[in-house]
């Protein structure tokens, strides 16, 4: 999987925050460059490149061409995957393709799988036998080991280690640095924290943290 965007398809980006700023420099490293930007209101010039034009907010899709435009979903997470799975949803019932976008300095094992949607950011590796669903964030040098399965709208936040035949379900935010060891099961739309090792599996909206991981307590 290269993450090909068909040829002469122009690309418009949905965000405007540091998720859709490392987009286009995916696609810079990929010699391909977005037409504009769509989000709530036109990003800030000085962090934002002046040749990627804000094209107006969410009403701006029933604009484009669904036949000569792909969508890049620009949108991240911090705990919560839900608002990047609604953009993502959104794109998706006005009949936009999302292609998959592979950073040129990821490493993909040849049958590594990605659904419409997924990115693999810079120094990204995914192994052997691994599945990324449609919408899933890899983020930059996360560790995807063999067999592993990555879930619709997942998120495996920088410096994540996944080791081998571990299952992430669909919409779970796994955080920076967190350790997840060999076997886990991290249950629908739970969270794992900065840091945490995950030893045991998680169940479902469950938040977890620390080392070993634990069950966040609430007061």
């Amino acid at each position: 999987m290269t993450g090909a965007v068909a040829e002469g398809a122009s690309l418009v980006v949905l965000g405007a925050g540091g998720h859709a700023r490392s987009l286009l420099e995916l696609l810079a490293a990929r010699g391909q460059r977005a037409v504009g930007c769509i989000a709530p209101g036109a990003p800030t010039p000085a962090s934002w490149p002046e040749d990627c034009p804000w094209l107006g907010d969410d009403l701006a899709l029933d604009g484009l061409d669904i036949t000569r435009v792909a969508l890049v979903n620009g949108v991240g997470s911090v705990g919560s995957t839900a608002l990047r799975r609604r953009v993502f949803d959104a794109a998706r019932a006005h009949g936009f393709r999302l292609p998959p976008l592979v950073h040129p300095s990821a490493i993909l094992t040849g049958d590594a799988t990605l659904a419409e949607g997924a990115q693999v950011l810079a120094g990204a590796i995914l192994q052997v036998g691994v599945t990324v669903g449609e919408n899933a964030l890899l983020n930059t040098g996360c560790i995807v080991d063999h067999d592993c399965a990555i879930g619709a709208h997942a998120h495996i936040a920088p410096g994540v280690t996944l080791s081998g035949d571990v299952r992430i379900d669909s919409g779970v935010h796994v955080g920076t640095g967190a350790v997840v060891i060999q076997g886990i099961r991290i249950g629908h739309n739970a969270i794992v924290g900065a840091g945490a090792v995950v030893t045991k599996d998680v169940a479902p909206g469950v938040t977890v943290v620390g080392s070993p991981a634990r069950p966040l307590q609430r007061r």
